[in-house]
């Protein structure tokens, strides 16, 4: 009887555990291990970046043991009308968008699609007889190559050292050459499929032999391509069906809805005197890209950069990989591929002092005496000024938005870092 008691109860537990992955918010913030005094640092801090002028505004969402202990914004929507900036609000979210094309890229991997090894010309014809840049030259843009000293693979792919560039915010030999193919960074393009993209892209040269250097590129842009092909679903439907509904991600998309336009928040870029200025068009520093492309109805789906959400949803998909693919009773990924996804896969190639997993930059022993965050620490952000990191040693999610270019940025995310960190109280 005793035997069946215990089994009962390793049964309940586990029931239990499953439910009770789904984020909550803290009672206190002590119940979530940090000290509510300290957590008020944030606070000001945040405000006091408001009132000097480095940020029109920010959100802030730190989650620990799956319990919600800060959940917050400051400053402004509408720097002209002093509209606060809603926590609630919908961001661009650009590069953030890598580490779920990611997660989709290793669902179809456990549904044994394809091997990580496999070469991409395998399934996308065009990317047969890699060639390398070898010289350049900018005065007319013709180049000469070398033939690549083996296939690209899908596993370069997910840890960026193919050799493929990005376009238009790369190299000045990647710009150049990408651009008079057309080939762009994939926020809003019209009248141009993703798969003709793509294929274009397998006839340009890669930017060095593969395997041999970490070069951030539109590599993720051609995992979604490849998404498409293994499920025969648009990524735009494989993210919503497969992702994003089983794990509550209700404002999270590649289109936003009207409806929820309002939500859009507002994008600032500060001007040569420091000043913060409300940008309709913006694209680092060149006026190309609208800034309401969220709501603009496109079909080109970027895996590397094309979606909006919030930090609540985004928090429920790191929350998942926490919890070591499963949220809420429902399973996305096996433990092992997050395990996978998470861990050094470039070997000695340079990262600065962190390394790079399947779709995240990973801090190192190393690197980890630099910052407060403990090695195998994994994170990314976006270009808009959005950032995130889960530290798995303090079962802890935090992601910090904003929505602006500015001189600024990096010290604002160091010191942001360092103010979670302290507030730790257990």
């Amino acid at each position: 009887m005793k035997k069946y008691s215990f089994i009962l109860s390793a049964v309940l537990m586990v029931s239990q555990w499953a439910v009770a992955q789904k984020i909550t918010p803290a009672s206190t913030a002590e119940a979530a291990g940090f000290s509510t005094d300290r957590l008020k640092r944030i606070d000001a801090q945040l405000n006091e970046w408001t009132k000097k002028g480095w940020i029109n505004g920010a959100g802030a969402l730190i989650i620990r043991n799956g319990k919600i202990a800060y959940y917050k914004s400051a400053g402004y929507n509408d720097l002209d009308t002093k509209a606060p900036l809603n926590k609630e609000g919908i961001f661009r979210i650009a590069s953030q968008t890598k580490a779920i094309t990611s997660v989709a890229v290793m669902m179809l991997y456990e549904e044994g699609k394809f091997l990580l090894d496999d070469p991409v010309s395998k399934y996308i014809p065009s990317f047969k007889n890699e060639r390398v840049l070898d010289k350049f030259n900018a005065k007319d843009t013709t180049y000469t190559t070398v033939p690549a000293k083996r296939d690209i693979t899908v596993r370069d792919l997910l840890t960026h050292t193919s050799g493929i560039g990005y376009a238009q915010i790369g190299s000045d030999e990647t710009n150049a050459i990408y651009a008079k193919n057309k080939i762009t960074a994939g926020l809003y393009v019209k009248d141009d499929p993703l798969s003709d993209a793509m294929n274009r892209l397998g006839a340009l040269p890669l930017m060095h032999q593969p395997g041999e250097k970490w070069t951030y590129g539109l590599n993720t842009d051609l995992l979604g391509y490849l998404v498409e092909i293994w499920s025969g679903m648009t990524l735009d439907d494989f993210f919503r069906k497969r992702i994003f509904e089983p794990l509550g991600m209700n404002d999270t998309y590649f289109n936003v809805p009207l409806e929820k336009a309002n939500r859009l928040v507002n994008f600032f870029q500060q001007d040569s005197l420091g000043h913060l200025h409300k940008e309709t068009h913006s694209f680092g520093g060149q006026k190309g890209l609208p800034m309401d492309f969220p709501l603009q109805k496109k079909t080109y789906f970027s895996g590397g950069g094309g979606l909006s959400s919030t930090l609540y949803d985004y928090g429920v998909f790191l929350q998942m990989l926490v919890n070591g693919g499963i949220y809420n009773g429902q399973r996305i990924l096996s433990r092992n591929s997050v395990r996978m996804m998470t861990m050094n896969q470039i070997g000695h190639l340079s990262l600065g002092e962190d390394k790079f997993g399947l779709g995240f930059s990973i801090v190192t022993p190393e690197s980890s005496r630099l910052m407060p965050m403990q090695a195998g620490t994994y994170s990314w952000g976006g270009a808009f000024s959005t950032t995130y990191w889960v530290d798995p040693a303090e079962k802890m999610v935090v992601l910090l938005y904003r929505q602006m270019w500015g001189e600024h940025g990096n010290e604002i995310d160091k010191i942001f870092r360092v103010l979670v960190y302290q507030a730790l109280n257990d």
